[in-house]
């Protein structure tokens, strides 16, 4: 089939193209958010770059959406209703903001347009309304074992740690510094020590690596912290597993599914996670044991074909279905619908 979405998350994007349709990505000479296009990633040839005032001769068979703007956008550029000219989803990456209990989803009225959430905390915490709901996990190409843990250091993969702070757990750094230097990798961490009050020896801003050279470096640390308070589920944190690291995560939102107990240390105790920290630096068969289970856990519920045949069965089931053929998940029931 020939799928529309704008290139909005890189990493997702990234497994979403590898699957065995057809990917038209909107593209302007500016780039920009709503122009992106392939932005010169090493996609398949299926992954084709379309001016948006040409998708109206594209024959688009379905639509993914990841921003609610995308909504009227797409309907102007190809000249027909989403949900019933062209079939299309929501899918949602992001857990809700503001009051958090009540908030209620952007697409809530619109029954005729199913959100896949990417995880289950999402389509727990989000007000759905109306609109159709079923998961669609995370998965991710397997970058392979690359773990040596010969560093002993802790990574952690974040954007913009001093703007988002207390979202990202930036806050909580300095308690891991105790045990080893960290080294943040990601876009626009510099000034993350200035705002701590601490040295760059004891954490550094690595920057926005590229995908293979990203995933070497943080091999060669001894650990992969993931402190985030709030968010829907770091893919850093999933790549970390597949690359063999041992994680010590912060027992918020969908980590504690993701990670199971032999793959690390997942707790709401600062001082357990500050002490784990500290148990995997001076005890690298330690590391490299969970690492291990980390791995398998990843392999076995985050990869990419299993991501690629349940997305194929969401694709299937509005192109075939006018009942929006997907596998019903609790929350759905709860509120009566289908999903």
């Amino acid at each position: 089939m020939r799928i529309l979405l704008w290139h909005v998350h890189g990493s997702w994007t990234d497994a979403f193209v590898h699957g065995s349709h057809e990917y038209l990505l909107p593209a302007l000479p500016e780039g920009g958010p709503w122009g992106l296009g392939r932005a010169g990633r090493e996609w398949p040839d299926s992954v084709r770059d379309v001016h948006p005032d040409r998708l109206r001769n594209e024959g688009v068979d379905v639509v993914v959406l990841q921003r609610p703007e995308e909504l009227e956008e797409a309907t102007r550029y190809l000249g027909r209703r989403l949900g019933h000219d062209v079939p299309a989803v929501f899918v949602e990456h992001n857990t809700p903001k503001g009051d958090v209990p009540n908030t209620v989803h952007p697409l809530a009225g619109q029954a005729d347009i199913p959100i896949v959430h990417v995880t289950h905390f999402n389509e727990l915490m989000w007000d759905n309304g109306d609109a159709p709901t079923t998961v669609v996990e995370h998965g991710i190409r397997d970058p392979g074992y690359l773990y040596t843990g010969e560093l002993e250091r802790l990574a952690f993969v974040t954007n913009e740690p001093v703007r988002r702070w207390r979202v990202t757990g930036t806050d909580l750094l300095p308690g891991f510094t105790v045990a080893a230097p960290v080294d943040v990798f990601g876009m626009l961490g510099d000034g993350v020590a200035d705002a701590l009050g601490l040295s760059s020896a004891r954490i550094t801003s690595v920057g926005d690596l590229g995908r293979d050279a990203l995933h070497r470096e943080m091999a060669r640390r001894r650990a992969y912290i993931h402190p985030v308070r709030w968010t829907s589920l770091g893919l850093s944190l999933l790549e970390a597993m597949h690359l063999g690291m041992p994680i010590v995560a912060l027992a918020a939102t969908e980590a504690v599914r993701a990670v199971p107990p032999e793959a690390g240390i997942i707790s709401t105790s600062l001082m357990e996670l500050y002490d784990a920290a500290h148990r995997l630096i001076a005890d690298p068969v330690e590391a490299r044991r969970m690492g291990e289970a980390a791995r398998a856990a990843a392999l076995d519920r985050y990869g990419l074909d299993r991501f690629l045949t349940d997305w194929d069965r969401v694709l299937t089931g509005v192109l075939t279905s006018p009942q929006l053929d997907m596998p019903a998940t609790p929350a759905a029931a709860m509120k009566g619908g289908r999903s």
